[in-house]
């Protein structure tokens, strides 16, 4: 059991190692930009990967690498974005639903419920449409459709933690229903919450690309791996490195994001009998 723990515990150091790294090559990729991503020369349309253009140019003569590396970080660093707002936002409505319950409760996961009976990506269609278009919008969406899951999964360990004795406690003691919330609850509801962020992120990632290749999201000349997508769809057969280049970094992106998720879980998650925690008793029971 103890050789399992290590193991995991070792390849979530690894995962986040290689994760960090991917977040600091997408932060300092426009330095190694070879041309200017916006750069546009007709009498190289789609010219195929050459020593002035590696990975070859797209409808506009624009430089593929260049480009790549520049929607980097704003594929990257906005489907993190959509994560960590949706998770704010979601545990803040199930912490406090879930502690106090009542009227407020009833609502707010009625309103739970008419957002998960729709399929996401077709929710968040939906509000981008009627926001507009541009990759404000497009995160809005993503996160005024994400924060369900959250706000339902947090509600549910709130639930089951406001009886423990430490809780009761801790209002014994005096403490303020903020102060519980904060210090006692909320830290014992996070990990199954940490949990399913991680796992998400990879999801984040691909559902704003779906929206730029739909055009609701980054609006041109901006470099966005989705819009890229969007830009070479019609050349597949004629020029395949427009699109290749563009999917391969969503695709790496995203099974390494999946990775991590996986050893967090691995790591975290308590619901898991194989779980090195699944036996520890609460962090903050003995806080009063």
């Amino acid at each position: 059991m103890a050789r399992k723990a290590n193991a995991a515990k070792v390849r979530l150091i690894i995962m986040l190692f290689i994760v960090a790294a991917l977040c600091i090559f997408c932060a300092i990729a426009p330095h190694f930009m070879p041309n200017d991503p916006n750069r546009a020369e007709l009498l190289s349309a789609k010219q195929a990967p050459s020593e002035k253009f590696p990975w070859g140019t797209d409808a506009l003569g624009r430089c593929v690498l260049s480009r790549v590396l520049s929607g980097a970080a704003t594929t990257v660093f906005s489907a993190l974005l959509i994560v960590v707002l949706s998770l704010v936002v979601g545990c803040a409505v199930g912490v406090i639903c879930g502690y106090f319950g009542g009227g407020l409760d009833a609502f707010m996961m009625r309103v739970v419920d008419v957002f998960l009976a729709f399929p996401g990506m077709v929710l968040a269609l939906a509000v981008a449409g009627m926001l507009g278009k541009g990759l404000n919008n497009a995160i809005i969406a993503l996160v005024a459709t994400g924060w369900c899951q959250y706000a339902r999964l947090s509600r549910s360990y709130v639930l089951s933690l406001r009886q423990e004795n430490f809780v009761l406690a801790a209002r014994l003691n005096g403490q303020s229903s903020n102060s519980i919330m904060m210090k006692h609850i909320l830290p014992n509801a996070l990990r199954p919450v940490i949990v399913t962020a991680s796992l998400s992120i990879g999801g984040a990632m691909l559902s704003l690309a779906g929206l730029s290749f739909l055009g609701l999201g980054a609006q041109a000349p901006a470099a966005e791996w989705g819009s890229m997508l969007s830009d070479g769809r019609g050349l597949m057969q004629k020029a395949p490195w427009i699109v290749l280049y563009p999917s391969l970094a969503i695709f790496v992106s995203s099974v390494l994001f999946n990775l991590m998720g996986d050893s967090v879980r691995d790591v975290l998650d308590p619901l898991d009998s194989r779980n090195i925690f699944s036996k520890v008793i609460p962090t903050k029971k003995g806080n009063f």
